[in-house]
Order: C-alpha cells, then sequence, then structure tokens
C-alpha cells in the first residue's frame, strides 16, 4: 500500500478552500512551515494568529513571516487562543490548523498535552466561522501521543453530531502508529431547521 503525504493533503484542503483576507489560525507553529503557506493564501490583507510555547517556535515562525503585514504570534498555550482572537474575528475564522506532538528538531520532551489539546480544539470550534475548517494532524507513534490521538478522534466523533462533517486520512493504514489527518468542516445549517 502506498503511504499518503498528510501535510500535502491539508495543503490541498485548504488551497481549494482559503482565499485574500481570510482570518486563519496556526495553533501549533512548530517551525513555521503551515503558518508560511497560510500567510501565503491570506495575504495582503487577511490575518494570521499563531501560537506555541515554545519561544524557538515563534522565533522561528516570525522568520519566516516576516514580510506579511497582518500577522499576530502568540507565546502562549493553544487552550488559550479565544482570549487572543480579537471579539471582531470570533465567529469568522475560516481556517485552524493543528500540528500535534513535538517541535521538529526540538526537545521531544515537550509534547502537546491531551487537556490543552482538546480545549484548543473546542476554542477553535467557537471561532470557526460557518464553512470553517479545523485540520489537526495527530501522531500516535511517540510517548503520549497514541492516548492524544484516541481522544482527538473521540473528539471529533462528538463534533459530527453538532454537525460537523469530518474525514480521517492515515499516513499507511498497515501502521498503527502511522500519523492521522482529521478534517473537520463547520457544516451550514440548512434554513428548515433555524
Amino acid at each position: 500500500m502506498q503511504r499518503i503525504s498528510l501535510v500535502k493533503q491539508v495543503h490541498e484542503w485548504l488551497e481549494a478552500q482559503l482565499r485574500e483576507g481570510d482570518i486563519v489560525i496556526d495553533a501549533t507553529l512548530g517551525n513555521g512551515f503551515d503558518a508560511l503557506f497560510l500567510a501565503n493564501k491570506i495575504s495582503p490583507s487577511g490575518w494570521l494568529y499563531g501560537f506555541d510555547i515554545q519561544a524557538e517556535a515563534i522565533a522561528a515562525s516570525r522568520l519566516k513571516l516576516m514580510p506579511y503585514p497582518h500577522v499576530r504570534l502568540v507565546h502562549a498555550s493553544h487552550a488559550d487562543m479565544a482570549a487572543h482572537i480579537p471579539f471582531v474575528w470570533q465567529g469568522k475564522v475560516r481556517a485552524c490548523l493543528f500540528n500535534l506532538g513535538y517541535l521538529p528538531g526540538g526537545n521531544k520532551q515537550v509534547i502537546t498535552q491531551t487537556a490543552s489539546t482538546l480545549s484548543a480544539l473546542t476554542a477553535a470550534s467557537q471561532l470557526l466561522a460557518t464553512d470553517g475548517l479545523i485540520s489537526i494532524m495527530a501522531y500516535p507513534g511517540h510517548s503520549g501521543g497514541d492516548i492524544e490521538t484516541e481522544c482527538v478522534a473521540q473528539w471529533c466523533q462528538t463534533m459530527t453530531r453538532q454537525g460537523f462533517q469530518l474525514n480521517t486520512l492515515i499516513s499507511d493504514a498497515t501502521n498503527a502508529a502511522a500519523p492521522r489527518l482529521f478534517m473537520l468542516c463547520k457544516a451550514q445549517v440548512p434554513n428548515n431547521l433555524l
């Protein structure tokens, strides 16, 4: 079976959805590559909010995003994102990306935590616009990642009962430790249900 690139899938998905002027969130900046992709799609008038608890992630992202005018990088947990998104943008966020686990090239002991991840996902779901997107890359192959991935999968299932559409992809279905991608879309409520 051929492995698929989950990052490529996310970018293709967002390529079709995002446009100049959108409001987006990178909930886990890491080395800033997803943030750079987002900034390219929404500039010059869109806004990007990025979060990370590690100063080196903020610094690496800041270097990549220097040319973009509407970027706010926040040295804080993604669980606190709602407190940092201006009220005027709440309910208008078009996409929120999560790349769980640890900072590539960084300290592998500093990982995303299940409780803060679930809090952040709930906050993101409330910040989304109608038809807004949440992308979650989860890694069950590292210590603690299996539990976090399972909890994220359960959270995503609960969101389908609240009107979200869910797609799940696994990079290698033959490997239980393979990365997983959960893609959620906040579905529009039909007029006859309002």
